[in-house]
């Protein structure tokens, strides 16, 4: 089945690459997990990897071009003769000029790529009210991939002037998702993807979509129990705390309660638990939470070494390296900052060199908090452990927090006494 290569977003507030190099030439033979092309943005120079094994074709993107995230730029085909009426490429611009002349003047949001073989994310929820003022570090809204819910920040100051997707809508990544204007709007717009597609394809059938038809789906959709399996649109706090206290989100899905769920939900999905509690739940969910600290900081001069010396210029790549040979297996390892999330594959061994990007879900989850203010951290058990540093004088705070079902208490105690050991010294992680 052909594999369309878009070009991927690397940062929050990344709205376009440059492709930089063509690893492979059109034609070639390509292995998943080979190294495609490498693309440029304004933080770093970075190679992206096959995400499909077969022939490289219809490659429309040439060197030093600057190219929007989103955008298909080649196919990945079962054979190398495998030719189409049009390049996928084509097809993928139609989002970027989508938008109705209707709708307020400003700058487009869209729908972020946080994993390489992402195309799409599921919009949980707005945090910001639709007309209201928001900042471009503050938090627009929250996405959900297969791999994680994240919220993602606005990107730009101004006014919410348009949302072009509500909650549960599935967005194309690249795709517009919101509108923010430099001016307070006089009739802020609220569409979904449903209202969107009728306007979108042919203009001239405007009329047969009204206002009042697509929200008739969105509700049942929204209210109707999820089938075994099916995916529950929630807010990253509320998961967090459902799983620390044992409640399933399933509870709120069968009894009706509308979609997505939040912290003003959770009153409700206790009482639901106390009528039908789950044996043994809370047990499993007790929470673990462990506290280590280095008197100094010796993981910034190592990444500075490394950088020079070895040509290893990606921090993350080292705290994942250092996080997972402190659980002493081969493992996958995320690294959070700022609410953005970068997966890694870590070896069993000393091997930073062979740490690689990952699109499988994390064992562990490690986030760094060192260029915040904050001085101390309990969120309690996620959906896996995570270990939290923050910047304390010259040293630095270490916290573990997970729940026993995830590690008992003796290999917690390893994990970050391991941990905080290389943190302090990382040149005896190579010994």
């Amino acid at each position: 089945m052909p594999h369309d290569v878009t070009m991927p977003q690397l940062g929050m507030a990344q709205d376009a690459g440059r492709l930089t190099q063509w690893l492979k030439a059109p034609g070639d033979a390509v292995t998943k997990g080979d190294a495609l092309f490498e693309v440029e943005t304004d933080k770093a120079t970075m190679e992206v990897e096959a995400q499909a094994s077969g022939f490289l074709i219809h490659v429309t993107a040439a060197e030093g071009e600057d190219v929007p995230v989103g955008q298909a730029i080649a196919r990945i085909s079962d054979s190398a003769d495998a030719a189409g009426d049009s390049p996928a490429p084509k097809d993928n611009a139609a989002p970027e000029s989508a938008a109705p002349d209707s709708l307020p003047k400003g700058k487009e949001i869209t729908m972020p790529q946080l994993g390489m073989a992402q195309d799409s994310g599921v919009l949980v929820g707005w945090l910001v009210e639709l007309g209201a003022e928001v900042g471009a570090d503050d938090l627009l809204f929250e996405v959900e991939t297969d791999k994680a819910t994240l919220e993602v920040p606005a990107g730009a100051s101004g006014y919410l002037a348009a949302t072009l997707a509500q909650a549960g809508d599935a967005v194309p990544v690249g795709q517009a998702v919101a509108v923010i204007s430099a001016n307070k709007p006089d009739a802020p717009v609220a569409r979904g993807m449903a209202a969107a597609a009728p306007a979108t394809k042919a203009a001239p059938k405007a009329d047969v979509a009204p206002a009042p038809k697509p929200a008739t789906p969105a509700k049942p959709a929204q209210a109707a129990p999820a089938p075994a399996g099916g995916r529950i649109l929630a807010s990253p706090k509320l998961r967090r705390v459902a799983m620390e206290k044992g409640l399933d989100l399933a509870q709120l899905v069968h009894a009706g309660h509308p979609q997505p769920f939040h912290m003003r939900d959770l009153d409700v999905l206790e009482s639901l638990a106390d009528k039908a509690p789950v044996p043994q739940a809370s047990a499993a969910m007790k929470a673990i939470r462990l506290e280590a600290g280095c008197p100094e900081d010796g993981f910034t001069a190592f990444a500075q070494w490394a950088a020079d010396a070895h040509g290893l210029r990606d921090s993350d790549a080292l705290f994942a390296g250092l996080a997972g040979a402190s659980l002493g297996r081969a493992s996958t390892v995320a690294v959070e900052r700022f609410g953005a999330s970068r997966v890694y594959d870590v070896p069993a061994g000393r091997s930073l060199s062979a740490v690689t990007d990952s699109e499988n879900s994390p064992d562990l989850r490690v986030r760094d908090l060192r260029a915040t203010q904050l001085r101390a951290v309990s969120l309690g058990a996620e959906d896996v452990p995570v270990l939290s540093i923050i910047q304390q004088g010259a040293g630095l705070a270490l916290v573990l927090e997970c729940c026993a079902a995830q590690m008992d208490g003796p290999a917690a105690i390893a994990l970050i006494s391991e941990f905080a050991g290389r943190m302090e010294q990382p040149l005896r992680h190579l010994l």
